[in-house]
């Protein structure tokens, strides 16, 4: 099945940061708890996730302890890991890798081809899958890559049998930080056939941004040059900037602020607190 704008469905948007055990007590003190998810095979990231009913998971990755410093240099989120940058890349699913990427080269979309990956969960149960980057950009900064598992999801996305986090269905959006709204807002119509974005701007946010209906998407282009969004496009690039949970309903959470985005109101986390930026609509 090929992707299409209703078909861009998060499996799991990515924090990076140097330190998992600060960045799990980071998120647990907003009131969200991950759960350890075990080293990568890459000698250089371990990752713990919070997991949520509709399937979706926020990961948290960062450096192992005794990491390979060389595997670390070299790994595709280097530069995010060790700034402690947060949000990363997103990962949406796909049923069929190997068709979606030549539906994506035919778009005139970048491709890099697929690759088969895994880890191991700290109870020795064994994860299998295959991914494929999309866009020349790092993996799933720009574009989501493309990700569909080879053994059982549910044994990746909930490594206890169940959600982590259940007062909220699940990751609803993720914003991309961008140079140039309208550069950005023409590849992703190319890429996955979109209409014509929605936009406002948000002077609190420091943003102009472009919502895609229908979709998770949202671009985010800084209104000025001494926006916080200028000083990350210069750190770290484009890539995702913050992330937007859905369907909450329970738990009394604090929030530090509120927007609202084309038609529905965003409740953010204390970012200062958390050290990047989450909310939660309804």
């Amino acid at each position: 099945m090929l992707l299409s704008a209703a078909q861009l469905t998060v499996d799991h948007a990515t924090v990076a940061g140097t330190d998992l055990k600060k960045m799990e007590a980071a998120l647990a003190s907003i009131g969200i708890h991950a759960e350890y998810g075990g080293p990568h095979s890459n000698h250089a990231t371990e990752m713990a996730l919070a997991s949520f009913p509709d399937g979706s998971y926020l990961e948290l990755i960062a450096i192992q302890p005794s990491g390979d410093p060389a595997a670390v240099t070299a790994h595709y989120w280097s530069k995010w890991m060790k700034a402690n940058a947060g949000p990363c890349a997103w990962a949406v699913r796909s049923e069929d890798v190997a068709a979606e990427v030549k539906r994506l080269q035919a778009a005139g979309v970048h491709m890099n081809g697929m690759q088969k990956s895994g880890r191991e969960r700290p109870d020795g149960v064994r994860l299998d899958w295959e991914a494929a980057p999309v866009g020349s950009e790092p993996n799933g900064t720009f574009f989501p890559f493309l990700i569909r598992d080879i053994s059982a999801r549910e044994k990746r996305a909930y490594p206890s049998g169940k959600p982590a986090v259940t007062d909220f269905r699940g990751i609803a959006r993720v914003v991309v930080a961008v140079h140039d709204l309208k550069a950005a807002i023409a590849r992703y119509r190319a890429a996955y056939g979109l209409p014509e974005p929605v936009q406002q701007s948000d002077a609190a946010f420091g943003a102009r941004l472009a919502f895609f209906p229908g979709t998770p998407v949202i671009l985010a282009e800084p209104l000025n040059a001494s926006s916080w969004l200028t000083d990350r496009l210069k750190q770290v690039g484009e890539s995702p900037c913050a992330f937007i949970l859905g369907g909450h309903k329970g738990g009394n959470y604090k929030v530090a602020s509120k927007s609202q985005w084309h038609g529905e109101q965003v409740s953010w986390f204390d970012s200062n607190q958390l050290g990047w930026h989450l909310g939660f609509e309804k």
